[in-house]
């Protein structure tokens, strides 16, 4: 049987490429798995900068797989509760992935697909790529991804997309905030590469910290959030790396965490 993904690792960036083109990197459980645990791996790994999520082929991902949903037909409420629940506990791995994930997406990111552009914490499109939270036209719901898609383009927008199921493109995409950067396809490793660039030249382990403050700021009270970043700052301010970075700024040389 084929691999779902393959990752490679280069220079401190790893990637993970969704690796079912004849389906469109379509989602079925053995992806929704070899996903899961993936980002779970690399997460762990001290030496990354960071994560490239790409797709191979003319499509990033089209979203669930055809045979896989047609499996589902016959899975009872629990069944439906459990499988629902895995794939919501892979989205979350990327979501929390203590690197930094950039998403490389071409062609077409549906449902689930969209989804994982959602999580990703900096996406880059191809000016030719296309966009939909369409489960709404086969009568279901995009549930597993909303805390997701909520969290990255508001309620306004995740609405609106939601109960149309419409297709919109990569400049809409852009707008509402789910994308960062469009390209033309030409130019979609070399602005991915921009990224990367950059990740080498931030200190890795105030990257760590900004994605847990985040999260952790998202899910505080006003009040909570005062002495939540009152200690963050500080922590990192006093950590080695934040004193080798605020030394090489005053010093005007670059930091040793610099690649």
């Amino acid at each position: 049987m084929a691999q779902a993904l393959t990752c490679t690792v280069e220079r401190g960036i790893a990637t993970v490429t969704l690796a079912r083109p004849a389906v469109r990197n379509a989602f079925d459980a053995e992806l929704i798995a070899a996903l899961r645990a993936t980002f779970d791996a690399l997460s762990e790994q001290a030496e990354l900068r960071g994560v490239v999520l790409a797709g191979e082929g003319p499509v990033f991902c089209g979203g669930a797989d055809a045979n896989w949903m047609r499996a589902a037909l016959d899975l009872s409420y629990d069944a439906n509760v459990a499988d629902a629940e895995a794939m919501s506990d892979m989205f979350r791995s990327i979501d929390r992935c203590a690197k930094p994930v950039v998403a490389r997406v071409q062609g077409a990111a549906r449902g689930g697909g969209a989804g994982l552009v959602a999580v990703c914490d900096v996406a880059i499109a191809s000016s030719d790529a296309t966009f939909g939270f369409t489960e709404v036209k086969l009568g279901i719901i995009p549930a597993v991804i909303s805390p997701f898609v909520l969290a990255k383009i508001g309620a306004s927008h995740a609405r609106a997309l939601f109960v149309t199921g419409r297709r919109f493109d990569a400049v809409h995409a852009k707008e509402i905030g789910l994308v960062h950067a469009v390209v033309p396809e030409r130019s979609l490793d070399a602005a991915v590469d921009d990224v990367l660039g950059e990740l080498r030249a931030a200190g890795p382990s105030a990257v760590r910290a900004i994605k847990t403050l985040v999260a952790d700021v998202l899910g505080a009270s006003y009040d909570a959030s005062r002495g939540l970043t009152s200690a963050a700052i500080a922590k990192q301010r006093t950590s080695e790396e934040g004193q080798e970075g605020l030394r090489a700024f005053l010093e005007r040389r670059p930091a040793t965490f610099v690649e």
